[in-house]
């Protein structure tokens, strides 16, 4: 496992400043160990208000940059990413607990990716044509920053949700203060003082804290006018009760719950390889995992045994770093949440315990990569999110039976179908009522598609041009033409 890097960072980014927050120290845990990292002081009241005004006092200047100013800032910011990966992705692994090297490859590689795309972006955007819409008049369409906006984050990619906040509100022109979990906080503060040299003083704030005392006060501060949003349904109906005083616009991601259809006539051994490695990946703790099967009468005996061997496998818990697939969950308390999950489906007859369904014996926040057939489709452990290392598994007969259970859920934001018959693949994705359908593959994301859900998984598109529209806002400017020329 990764050594822990010394000294670590703890200092907030405040109007230019690091300084350490005044606030309550909280402990910075390794979910690996269970052991105390760090502990870091959050900002008190005082220091999250001179955020604000910070980055509200840099804003007129900031929004005036060009397209290629705000890209070429972005551009260097991809650049200290690139020089400072190796020590990312080692705290994001001690922070999060995942392995090193999938921090590696996958958390820092997308992060840059998501930087050098909006620098890009921001430089090709294109919109309605000017001219005389009305006679003796002429208009044109803007496209500007919306001002303020308050980022918080989630603990499950720290960097990477950081990067999907980060770029796209920069590159539209707005000013930040960002709040990473309080649980995972490591990665961004180390880079802070990276991100401080290349930006004026005030553009990004960086600040730590709970969501009840530093997340409150970004949301119903006046001042802040969009928030965006990476948690759960019970935070995002909070953020929007309080955004609603002040009628800021909201940016929400909010879970999801995504479905597997797996007809009969699958790739069988891409749907295990395809399960397994999605299904659990990050341990479950992502809102897209393939955790929701529904395997078609004809492939499920067969797919629900060989998907049981192949979780089984799954290696965790290692003392060699690249022996490990997936690592444990961030908290005690996200661990046992999980465990009474599946502690409540086995209660049920008619749910079977495949393999896994236990708490790791040995050190860490460990649970065991889980399996569960025989669930129906109003069961609790199909219809909600777990976020955990749990997969269960629904036989259907027909296919439009598969797709309306697959709709039957209060989440929309990702889903896959699995078929060799591409008209029939095409037809059930139509169909899905999910922000990405995924078809004889899942999770994959690439920075030119949006993502972003529909129902109660939220609004909002992260990644791709959309995310810029969305933090920015349309105006109309209209000029009266002269009576006559001259």
């Amino acid at each position: 496992m990764p050594g822990t890097p010394t000294p670590l960072c703890t200092a907030l980014l405040i109007d230019g400043e690091l300084v350490e927050g005044c606030g309550p120290a909280e402990p910075i845990l390794n979910p690996a160990t269970g052991e105390t990292l760090v502990r870091i002081a959050e900002a008190g009241v005082e220091q999250v208000e001179a955020a604000i005004v910070a980055a509200q006092r840099a804003f007129a200047g900031w929004a005036r940059t060009t397209p290629q100013q705000r890209a070429g800032v972005l551009l260097e910011i991809a650049d200290a990413l690139q020089r400072q990966q190796e020590q990312l992705a080692r705290l994001e692994a001690l922070n999060c607990g995942k392995p090193l090297h999938l921090a590696r490859q996958d958390d820092l590689a997308a992060a840059i990716d998501v930087f050098r795309f909006f620098a890009g972006a921001v430089r090709c955007q294109t919109g309605q044509l000017a001219g005389e819409y009305l006679p003796g008049y002429t208009s044109l369409v803007r496209r500007d920053p919306l001002g303020v906006v308050a980022s918080i984050a989630p603990w499950n990619y720290p960097i990477m949700m950081a990067a999907w906040k980060i770029a796209p509100a920069l590159a539209a022109g707005n000013t930040l203060v960002f709040k990473p979990s309080e649980h995972t906080p490591l990665s961004i503060l180390a880079l802070a003082p990276a991100l401080n040299a290349l930006l004026p003083p005030g553009v990004l704030n960086i600040v730590c804290g709970g969501g009840e005392s530093v997340g409150s006060h970004l949301v119903s501060h006046p001042a802040v006018r969009m928030v965006s949003l990476t948690g759960d349904i019970v935070t995002g109906q909070k953020i929007l009760q309080a955004a609603s005083r002040t009628l800021k616009r909201t940016h929400l991601e909010l879970g999801g719950k995504a479905p597997v259809i797996v007809c009969d006539d699958a790739d069988l051994e891409a749907v295990v390889a395809g399960v397994r490695a999605y299904g659990y990946y990050n341990a479950g703790q992502d809102c897209t995992a393939a955790c929701r099967i529904y395997a078609q009468a004809g492939i499920h005996d067969r797919l629900v045994e060989e998907l049981g061997a192949a979780v089984a496998s799954l290696r965790f818990a290692g003392k060699r770093d690249a022996d490990n697939e997936i690592g444990p969950l961030i908290t005690p308390r996200q661990r046992d949440r999980v465990a009474s999950f599946v502690e409540r489906a086995l209660g049920q007859p008619h749910i079977e315990r495949v393999t896994g369904a236990a708490v790791h014996s040995g050190p860490g926040f460990y649970y065991q990569p889980t399996l569960l057939a025989g669930c129906r489709q109003h069961d609790e452990i199909v219809q909600r999110e777990v976020f955990g290392p749990v997969v269960t598994v629904t036989r259907f007969e027909g296919l439009a039976q598969a797709v309306d259970w697959a709709n039957d859920s209060e989440y929309g934001l990702a889903s896959s179908v699995w078929t060799q018959n591409l008209d029939k693949a095409m037809q059930v994705a139509n169909r899905l009522q999910y922000g990405c359908t995924w078809i004889n593959s899942h999770f994959m994301l690439a920075s030119e598609m949006p993502h972003g859900g529909l129902k109660r998984s939220g609004y909002g598109k992260d990644l791709s041009s959309d995310s810029l529209q969305d933090y920015s806002v349309v105006r109309h400017i209209m000029a009266r033409h002269g009576e006559h020329l001259e």
